[in-house]
């Protein structure tokens, strides 16, 4: 009896074991599984942005066995290049100088920028077929990497960068509907062949220019005026069925106890509406209404349209910031009211915002790589549109693109009138130093009833949008329809 218990206890406790070692192998089993899926969508999502990142010094190695590839504009027009000299060194080559050094980027001893570092990764893969590797490797030469194909217009880009001129400032051009960057200009600029000679010079703390900011992605200004749209917008949402009803009397200035606030070079507008106070561009009218609108709303609105938060952009940017809370005092509703104060934008951020009311509410993610080919021009990866998500409804793109058409009709934006095309915008006079000129905006798009570009003008120390950066808005708008048509 005693030798029967014993043998069962010893069933018992070789069962448990058995038991344990099944869990266990399971576990492994699911972890091995686990990590097998994992490595699978690591290597099919996420393996490029590794490999192709600026921080993999082994991708370089690569630059031992492929030439670098070319970039090119979107009718590849050549903007970089290798230069291979008869000793078999290279060079990178820049046929435009200055022109695309702040999109195209620099690749030298130095680092690398722009999309010369976005795209390090395809200008140094090579599809050459296997026959043609084969040979190069037998004969000890390179393979010629692939070439990039950019949305980037070189026509555009010329015309963008004679429009601003001695401005320091930026030029953004956008599809709103894909997304797609047609023109990034930043001044001012350097020669992108010169950047290992002249780089002591370019970071030097003496040098005050700051050429090697990107001012269209990186520079952070006061939206002054433009920033009216989410003002406005906030403010008829509150009041979705008075808000045509507003009235103000403007006679220059605005006061609310001990703060005063100016209309530009303090002009008074009379009695107007709420979209006759929005075309004239009235600090008045739009101080009051910043008195009247619910803070923590306000900056919900704010969040929404992607303030206090990252954009959907792959290449660096700075983030755009808006303080105002329930706790602000009443100067700082003031000045956010009307684009001043702690607020601060990217022209790259103010073109998103408006390319989405342009698209009725849904931004599209702003891109520059359209594909990548390989030397013999055949297609190795193509890029498609892609949303980001709806910034507004519908409705209230349309009500806006409504008011900004008004400031062409009948305000600020007398500059885009009389053309071929419609234009819906807004224009912005941002001061930033006591003294000091301000800073001169337009945002917009065209056309108004059925937009096919999108556009953000900065014009630093400059004066007002209307005068300094509408007019150059216009120029380029006016080569984009005579190149694209309507």
């Amino acid at each position: 009896m005693r030798q029967k218990d014993e043998m069962e206890r010893t069933e018992n406790a070789r069962a448990r074991s058995n038991r344990h070692i099944l869990w266990l192998t399971y576990g492994i089993a699911a972890l091995f599984i686990a990590m097998a899926v994992y490595f699978g969508w690591f290597i099919q999502f996420k393996s490029e942005n590794v490999i192709g990142s600026s921080y993999n010094a082994r991708l370089d190695l690569l630059s031992d066995r492929v030439t670098r590839g070319s970039i090119m504009s979107n009718d590849k027009t050549v903007l970089a290049q290798t230069n291979v000299a008869s000793d078999g060194s290279e060079k990178r080559y820049y046929p435009y100088d200055y022109l695309f050094v702040h999109s195209v980027g620099y690749s030298g001893k130095n680092g690398k920028t722009g999309l010369e570092s976005l795209a390090n990764f395809y200008l140094l893969s090579s599809h050459v077929n296997l026959i043609e590797k084969t040979i190069n490797e037998f004969q000890g030469k390179k393979n010629l990497g692939d070439n990039v194909i950019t949305t980037l217009d070189v026509d555009l880009q010329q015309t963008a960068s004679d429009a601003i001129g001695k401005y320091r400032g930026a030029v953004i051009v956008m599809e709103p509907d894909t997304g797609k960057i047609l023109t990034m200009v930043s001044q001012p600029n350097f020669n992108a062949n010169l950047v290992d000679e002249r780089w002591a010079e370019l970071v030097s703390p003496d040098n005050t220019k700051a050429q090697l900011v990107n001012r269209a992605t990186q520079g952070l200004y006061p939206p002054g005026s433009t920033f009216k749209m989410l003002t406005v917008l906030e403010y008829m949402k509150e009041n979705p069925n008075t808000w045509q009803d507003y009235v103000y009397n403007c006679n220059g200035s605005y006061q609310n106890g001990d703060y005063t606030i100016k209309c530009y070079h303090g002009t008074a507008h009379g009695t107007q509406n709420l979209i006759q106070a929005f075309a004239n561009s009235c600090n008045g009218a739009f101080a009051e209404i910043g008195m009247q609108i619910n803070s923590e709303k306000f900056r919900a609105l704010a969040n929404q349209m992607l303030f206090n938060s990252e954009l959907p952009y792959t290449l660096p940017y700075n983030q755009s910031t808006f303080s105002l809370d329930g706790s602000s005092d009443d100067w700082e509703k003031l000045q956010t009211a009307i684009g001043q104060g702690k607020t601060q934008i990217t022209p790259l951020h103010n073109l998103m915002i408006v390319s989405a009311i342009a698209n009725g509410g849904t931004l599209m993610k702003p891109y520059m790589i359209d594909h990548v080919e390989n030397v013999g021009g055949q297609t190795v990866k193509k890029f498609l549109p892609s949303a980001y998500g709806t910034l507004m409804s519908a409705n209230d793109a349309q009500f806006l693109t409504h008011l900004m058409s008004q400031v062409v009709e009948i305000g600020t934006g007398s500059a885009m009138r009389g053309g071929s095309y419609t234009v819906a915008g807004k224009t912005g006079s941002a001061e930033f130093e006591t003294g000091k000129e301000t800073h001169s905006w337009f945002v917009g798009f065209a056309p108004a009833d059925k937009p096919k570009v999108a556009i953000c003008v900065l014009a630093e120390e400059s004066g007002s949008g209307g005068a300094v950066a509408a007019p150059i808005a216009r120029q380029v708008l006016d080569r984009y329809f005579a190149k694209y048509g309507q």
